[in-house]
């Protein structure tokens, strides 16, 4: 049988999201033992359907690839103690030099996404070197017919005004070399999340995303 994200798991973020706070938290723990037991059962499915094209997952525990539902809230204005998400790295993080794959699921606000997020200013170098000097290849990658209709343009998030030191203004890749982060987005509706077939739907838009992150990953390729 097919482990399914169960409507009870939205049900929870839904009313985690009216009601955030610990008193609430604490008195409805069961409900979070819940969800998370049933979150991880369905990315322990979906590490084995997405290991068929990308042999690296398998390495992956479903259970650490899984974040903490509390909240940093130190530095933040935002006080409310939990996540209204449930949100799984699959060897992608922030500063992390490889490319990799990201689930977020939260009621209307959930999407698959792939790449390599906020890297070390050493890692985006060499990503933008590689890019600047196989853009041919890149390009390629980026205008593939599946790709293109799943992921219509990589993130502008903090994309800067001009082309980095070290690199010509002229270069036909510029506007990619202005990018900090290398990330595409597909957003998810709660229907394809809740579908019977998720695992097979969501695995395959991500092995869309594979072509993308082994060239990311070139430069540092053992």
């Amino acid at each position: 049988m097919s482990a399914n994200i169960s409507p009870k798991t939205f049900d929870f973020l839904k009313k985690l999201n009216k009601n955030n706070n610990r008193e609430w938290f604490n008195e409805n723990k069961h409900l979070y033992t819940e969800s998370q037991g049933n979150v991880i059962q369905f990315i322990d499915e979906l590490i084995r359907e997405m290991s068929g094209f990308d042999e690296e997952l398998a390495k992956i525990d479903s259970k650490k690839s899984l974040f903490r539902i509390y909240r940093d809230t130190r530095f933040s204005k935002d006080k409310s103690p939990y996540k209204t998400n449930f949100g799984v790295s699959l060897g992608i993080g922030k500063g992390n030099q490889k490319g990799g794959y990201y689930l977020h699921m939260e009621p209307g606000k959930s999407f698959l996404a792939g790449g390599i997020y906020m890297p070390e200013s050493s890692v985006l170098k060499e990503v933008r070197k590689e890019i600047s000097l196989y853009g041919a290849d890149f390009l390629k990658i980026l205008n593939n017919k599946d790709f293109k209709k799943h992921f219509p343009e990589l993130d502008q998030e903090d994309k800067l005004k001009k082309v980095p030191q070290g690199f010509e203004k002229e270069d036909p890749m510029a506007e990619y070399l202005k990018l900090k982060n290398f990330i595409v987005v597909y957003q998810l509706t709660d229907q394809e999340v809740l579908d019977q077939n998720a695992v097979k739907n969501m695995g395959k838009i991500f092995k869309f995303m594979k072509p993308f992150n082994d060239f990311l990953n070139t430069p540092f390729a053992d």
